[in-house]
């Protein structure tokens, strides 16, 4: 890794010096096109977020979609294949813009036809299936499909056409090509007309190098080769990454074959690319398959077929998304007007990119070594080899890879948004962070696949960070997200508390809400021995089922050294006599507050009613903590005795809810929790208005259908799939366990971290209530629980499925709904930076047709073997 010099240790490198001491020009905003006006003007919505996935997708801006409405709102667009007025429109507009899509290119319709495809991945698959290969023979060794490694998906996706057809496929690694720049020419036959193609990116979507558009004229030249093989060689330029932040001249550098996305470009539409072919290799482009519009004629009873004339009309299939072209042209526009055309793009985001670059680059810790490692084949010296994509995975003091996903959940509290993983490039991931082949397949063994968050596997990445920037990114982008590297690895002890992560959204409470020991009005309590009730009791829940409040439970002397009133609140530290229960909480409904019992039955899917309920936005995708973390101040109670729960929340008046609906009544709809496609009913419009409401936006409340079976993806010790458990709307297990001494630690260190006394302490419970979890118990050793095996819990015995992997919402304060970063902070450091808390349980029997879990009840732990 090299970068230019800068101030060592944690300042935050000053935008001027940077800009005196470069030897490059620095460009940096759009002349008198204010920055700080477009983004307060067109983009609103990124107030509070910085946003660094522009490689993935960029941000439209709010005038192009006015521009766009107002268009559609003021004239008639019909089916472009039709005749009559309004389809005449569309068809002239659609025609226009492809004339603005090559004049954006700096060609025009007597050199490249625009296809419009479904995207640059659909326009690679045509080029595949097109393209005039020419199979081995006895005369002939055949054509060859060579691709530059790294690649992006799409292309390596093109040789299993290239395959199906018999065509050799050969991957060519970046130094490769540069040796072929000094080799030159191939030798053979100078007459062979054989024809090969060679695929490479204008830009990875990797590490951002940018790599020579002279190979195009080189290698269809002969020039260059990227095999030695007789033929003629025709070339796919891979411009989707490099055409989001740069000019491309294709009167220059003109390929045979352009695919692009638009949404790389504009952010909207999405959905919308295109294939532009150079007309002179158009004729030989074969057609297997014809659709709508395609067809001078064919017979539908005999196999007789005519195809359109031009290449267009060949090869766009069925009707195309014409009014998404339509909005190209206000795209078109809409960037020309803001920034003054793309060669303004490219020096405004490369100075960014090189900016951060030199800063982040110069970032040591106090024993000298690097905050994090660059991936990169450059060293930003211009926009010719560098697109303004940065690389990188952040490592310790001793040199040791932090994963990814923890970084990016750190980056997630900050409200950064960047990107993870290999980024659909497997080829440049591998060459840029040594992972060899055998370890791909290893990796896949362990259960590693592409866009998971398995990001160490025996302390080796298996991935990366990206962030990139968009022609509306700006310095104060740029610093956040080096103060946010800074805050977390060279003042790890100084973090502040993040703000809200939802701009405009009504205010947390200023009072704290104690979302842990409310009553409930008509539960009562009795003294009860731990032993199983009579099955009526469980069988008819209209009646009562006692010892389910907060009052703790008569307990034997036998069962535990301490009271149970010292149980029941919660002061039992580590260390302090055998495992016993210490608390119980259910989280009725999804995301909300929980709510305490110290005894309660037990389900086919958990503790009764847990996760039973869960809040939905009008689109009925689920709402979490993450993105609304007012849902933490929803207080639901269960009265098993009447039958409802109740939903609290402050300034707001209870509501009630039925535990169970009436089936004629209930409106079926579908949703989805983690992955899965759950089976639920509408709680009506009453509950839909309160939440709403409450939270300051449209939502409903939904519940898991009594009749729909979700099976657990996690497997007991020798249970098999027939015979798994079933879960409610919970991410992964029935039960959540987490150990007191566990959380003792936990705040020793955060405690410990605050030498100037300036932040908070965390009370246990405070910090208990951030883990959600359903069983407290007391223990002897912090994560001794990550040891076990399975346990009981008085008659009741479980597997230990594995530990919780946390996300960034124990930094949420369970009481006011502030997020603080902290905790999330230092479990990462502590634990090899897995931050794992906590351990999935797995009832193991399938008879739950009187049980019960109570407080006070001891825990029998089997070490694993």
């Amino acid at each position: 890794m090299a970068g230019a010099a800068a101030q060592p240790g944690p300042e935050l490198l000053d935008f001027a010096a940077f800009r005196d001491s470069s030897t490059q020009p620095v460009v940096y905003g759009y002349g008198q096109r204010s920055l700080r006006e477009l983004r307060a003007r067109e983009f609103r919505r990124l107030e509070g977020t910085v946003y660094l996935d522009h490689a993935g997708a960029t941000l439209f801006p709010q005038s192009q979609l006015t521009s766009f409405t107002h268009d559609l709102m003021e004239n008639v667009y019909g089916n472009p294949h039709s005749q009559n007025i309004s389809s005449k429109l569309t068809h002239d507009t659609v025609e226009q813009v492809r004339y603005r899509v090559l004049a954006h290119f700096h060609t025009c319709p007597e050199d490249y036809s625009v296809v419009f495809t479904a995207g640059s991945t659909a326009a690679l698959k045509l080029v595949a299936e097109a393209f005039p290969w020419v199979c081995p023979s006895q005369e002939s060794s055949g054509s060859r499909f060579c691709y530059l490694t790294d690649s992006h998906t799409s292309v390596v996706g093109m040789r299993t056409i290239a395959t199906a057809m018999n065509v050799t496929s050969v991957p060519v690694r970046p130094e490769e090509m540069e040796s072929a720049e000094k080799r030159g020419a191939a030798t053979g036959d100078p007459d062979c007309q054989l024809p090969h193609l060679f695929c490479y990116p204008a830009q990875s979507n990797f590490s951002g190098t940018r790599y020579p558009l002279t190979w195009i004229g080189d290698v269809k030249s002969g020039r260059m080769c990227p095999v030695s093989v007789p033929g003629k060689w025709f070339v796919v330029l891979d411009a989707a990454s490099y055409v989001s932040t740069s000019p491309l001249d294709l009167s220059v550098h003109q390929a045979d074959f352009v695919p692009l996305s638009f949404y790389k470009i504009f952010g909207f539409p999405t959905g919308l690319g295109a294939l532009l072919v150079h007309n002179r290799i158009a004729p030989l482009l074969r057609k297997t398959y014809f659709g709508g519009g395609t067809a001078a004629a064919y017979l539908a009873g005999e196999d007789f077929y005519i195809p359109r004339q031009s290449v267009v009309e060949r090869f766009e299939d069925g009707t195309i998304s014409f009014l998404d072209v339509i909005a190209l042209k206000h795209g078109f526009d809409a960037l020309e007007r803001l920034t003054g055309g793309m060669e303004n793009i490219k020096q405004h985001t490369f100075t960014l990119a090189r900016y951060t670059y030199t800063a982040l680059s110069s970032l040591r810790y106090p024993n000298g070594a690097c905050v994090v490692r660059i991936y990169s084949d450059s060293e930003f010296s211009s926009p010719e080899v560098q697109g303004p994509v940065i690389n990188f995975n952040v490592l310790d003091e001793s040199g040791n890879i932090i994963g990814y996903s923890q970084v990016d959940k750190m980056a997630s509290l900050y409200n950064i948004q960047v990107r993870t993983g290999c980024f659909c490039n497997t080829g440049a991931c591998q060459r840029h962070l040594g992972i060899s082949d055998k370890m791909v397949k290893k990796h896949l063994q362990a259960g590693h696949v592409c866009g998971d968050d398995v990001d160490l596997i025996d302390g080796q990445p298996t991935g990366s960070v990206r962030i990139s920037f968009g022609y509306m990114s700006t310095l104060e982008d740029a610093q956040a997200f080096l103060r946010f590297i800074i805050a977390t690895r060279l003042c790890p002890s100084g973090g502040q508390p993040i703000p809200q992560a939802t701009p405009g959204a009504p205010p947390a409470e200023s009072e704290a809400q104690n979302t842990m020991t409310a009553t409930m009005d008509g539960c009562s309590s009795s003294p009860e021995e731990d032993t199983d009730p009579d099955p009526k009791v469980w069988n008819d829940l209209s009646t009562a089922v006692d010892a389910v409040s907060l009052n703790p439970p008569v307990l034997e002397a036998t069962r535990t050294q301490h009271t149970p009133s010292e149980i029941a609140a919660g002061v039992l530290d580590g260390g302090l006599g055998p495992h016993v229960v210490t608390n119980l909480y259910l989280y009725p409904i999804k995301s909300c507050a929980a709510f305490e019992v110290t005894r309660w039955p037990l389900g086919k899917q958990g503790l009764l009613y847990d996760r039973s309920w869960m809040v939905v936005n009008h689109n009925g995708i689920c709402l979490s903590q993450k993105q609304e973390p007012r849902l933490c101040l929803i207080q639901p109670f269960i009265d098993l005795q009447q039958r409802i729960m109740v939903i609290k929340a402050k300034g707001m008046k209870p509501i009630e809810v039925p535990l169970e609906q009436n089936g004629e009544q209930a409106q079926i709809c579908q949703s989805k929790v983690c992955a899965d496609r759950v089976n639920t009913s509408d709680c009506g419009e009453k509950i839909s208005s309160w939440l709403s409401e409450f939270l300051g936006r449209p939502c409903h409340l939904i519940k898991q259908s009594s009749n729909f079976q979700r099976n657990a993806k996690k497997h007991g010790k020798g249970q098999s799939a027939g015979t798994t458990a079933t879960l409610s709307l919970v991410n992964k297990a029935q039960y959540l366990l987490i150990n007191r001494s566990s959380v003792l630690e936990l705040q020793q260190q955060l405690n410990a971290s605050d030498e100037n006394g300036k932040e908070k302490l965390f009370p246990m419970k405070d910090l208990i209530s951030r883990f959600r979890a359903n069983i407290i118990t007391n223990g002897t050793s912090a994560f001794e629980e990550e040891k076990w095996d399975e346990i009981s819990i008085g008659p009741l015995h479980f597997q230990v499925l594995g530990p919780c992997h946390r996300c960034q919402m124990i930094c949420i304060d369970q009481k006011t709904g502030q997020r603080n970063q902290n905790v999330f902070q230092k479990l990462s450091e502590s634990r090899e930076r897995k931050v794992n808390f906590g351990v999935y349980l797995m009832h193991t029997s399938l008879d739950l047709s009187s049980h019960f879990l109570s407080v006070g009840s001891q825990v029998l732990p089997v070490l694993k073997a």
